[in-house]
């Protein structure tokens, strides 16, 4: 019997040369504290595109727009004993308005942060990987 799967969405928000970082309540299995993009589970019959701006909009704050598909994070994790699949589809997202300030009950903080902090700050490999890849789009050599 294979292993369940998960399927997840996300944003790297960029303004300006910051991106949008979350602290989630919830920490690490370690009890750290988790420093993260915005992400979730698709709702319904959402698309991840859909799903990661939804999840950017409640844990970040922010209204963003579109730009590209940044691509997909894979890992596993134990759940109740079982091994889960998961894969997070990440995009790439322009800052429209708002403020991380008004992000959900769920997370401790939401704020900009350099991306080149964020390339290195992030607390998963996965992540820090998608905001180098966004750190290449947004600064394509002319």
């Amino acid at each position: 019997m294979g292993n369940a799967e998960e399927y997840s969405a996300g944003g790297v928000v960029i303004r300006g040369d910051e991106v949008l970082v979350i602290v989630p309540k919830r920490r690490a299995a370690n009890g750290a504290k988790v420093l993260a993009l915005p992400k979730g589970h698709l709702d319904g019959d959402e698309t991840a595109e859909q799903a990661a701006l939804r999840e950017v909009r409640e844990e970040g704050g922010v209204e963003a727009e579109l730009i590209d598909l940044l691509g997909d994070v894979r890992y596993r994790y134990k759940r109740d004993g079982r091994l889960v699949d998961k894969r997070v589809r990440f995009f790439l997202f322009a800052y429209r308005s708002g403020s991380p300030e008004d992000h959900d009950h769920e997370i401790a903080q939401a704020r900009w942060m350099a991306l080149t902090e964020a390339a290195t700050g992030l607390s998963y490999a996965g992540e820090r990987e998608m905001v180098l890849e966004a750190l290449s789009k947004s600064r394509p050599d002319r």
